[in-house]
């Protein structure tokens, strides 16, 4: 067999860090074993919604739908955006249903990188930003953010990241893995650097619903930004629907035009199933989506008191359902921390690392797990931080 039969791109690129931990801990088959390590929701599907999908199945719709997905489905996705975050889109030509948000962020790429041109990539964030540009021909210019900025994205960090080859900037708010928002007042000030270098907006928004310090703001709805953005969003969070696989993209008809065609060649329709079931969501599911909010931000409120009765530094996240720990002062990597803490107490987190460079010296929890298990994670975390401060010689 020839030696180059695999593309070199695609060898060059790490597999994901959330998914190494996953398969530790599957690994070691261990009833004890508490694993935090994975964004998604202990909260079932709602009934209403699944009796929909139920519905559409014993009704035999089981057809291929349009490629851009159900009229009906892209009228609820337009008429929800334009109810919760005040952007207004046309349902026939500016907007596509998608297999979950992450094949929006690879079609987006894909439909608008030419080989050579910069995508301008904040991290910490979703591990797939840099491999869908890389795949796409792009390179990939990182963007380290801040604890000390909480880790926003401010102007000036932009600024100084762009060059002449810049194209799009993928904006992850709120964040995964840190738990970040971006409020109006830093969306006004990146928007004006957007707006002077031309550049295109990626608004990764698949945490919007789940903000808890003010209502999530979209950049699209900002002067002069909607011609410029497209806006990647879905149900897996915000409604607990990980395994229905369902995603859209809104943005200007010339480059959502373009995303179709990758997604027709490569996909054909997003699960036919899974679009009837969230025209349900759209319509009915408010309610669903506010009691699991307070039930994420109840958590949320217990870990950072957790942490702060433990002495463990951690800047206080407003969105989606993690937080970032600082694990630095304990002398070990992140990646360090976060096998030992598997090993000795078995907890599985993921190390910060998982999501670009600048995450070291961080360990990112997921608080989408029940209270009691957060509660019995939290006194194992305690007894393992005590045990390194004691190693370090130094006793909190």
């Amino acid at each position: 067999m020839r030696q180059d039969i695999l593309a070199k791109k695609v060898i060059d690129i790490k597999p994901s860090g959330i998914r190494r931990f996953f398969d530790l801990v599957s690994e070691m088959k261990d009833p004890d074993v508490i694993s935090l390590g994975v964004g998604e929701p202990d909260f079932d599907t709602p009934w209403h919604i699944r009796d929909e999908g139920i519905y559409s199945l014993e009704k035999g719709k089981t057809f291929y739908t349009s490629n851009s997905g159900l009229m009906e489905l892209r009228e609820e996705i337009c008429k929800y955006l334009n109810r919760r975050f005040n952007v207004s889109y046309d349902p026939a030509k500016e907007v596509i249903v998608t297999v979950g948000g992450s094949e929006a962020i690879d079609i987006g790429l894909r439909a608008m990188i030419n080989p050579g041109d910069e995508v301008l990539i904040p991290e910490p964030s979703y591990v797939s930003y840099e491999p869908c540009a890389v795949l796409a021909g792009a390179v990939p210019v990182i963007i380290n953010l801040k604890e000390e900025n909480e880790f926003r994205l401010t102007a000036r960090e932009l600024e100084d990241a762009i060059t002449e080859r810049s194209k799009v900037l993928i904006l992850p708010f709120p964040n995964n893995p840190t738990g970040a928002i971006m409020e109006r007042r830093d969306l006004e000030a990146i928007a004006e650097v957007i707006l002077k270098h031309d550049l295109i907006v990626m608004s990764d928004e698949i945490y919007a619903e789940l903000s808890y310090k003010e209502k999530h703001v979209s950049i699209a709805s900002l002067p002069g930004m909607k011609e410029r953005t497209i806006l990647i969003n879905g149900f897996s969070k915000a409604y607990a629907m990980t395994g229905w696989r369902l995603g859209y993209a809104c943005g200007p008809q010339e480059i959502i035009s373009q995303m179709t065609k990758i997604h027709q060649f490569a996909i054909m329709c997003a699960p036919t199933t899974s679009q009837y079931a969230a025209v349900e969501a759209l319509k009915n599911g408010d309610s669903d989506v506010e009691t699991m909010r307070e039930s994420y931000n109840q958590r949320r409120r217990f870990l950072m008191n957790a942490f702060k009765e433990m002495g463990v530094q951690c800047f206080e996240p407003y969105g989606a359902f993690y937080v970032f720990p600082y694990i630095g002062e304990f002398g070990l990597s992140s990646d360090e921390f976060a096998n030992r803490f598997l090993s000795e107490e078995k907890v599985a987190a993921v190390p910060g690392t998982a999501f670009g460079a600048s995450g070291e010296g961080f360990l990112r929890i997921s608080y989408a797990y029940s209270l009691e298990h957060l509660k019995q994670a939290m006194e194992r975390m305690s007894r393992f931080v005590e045990k390194l401060r004691k190693e370090n010689g130094a006793v909190k």
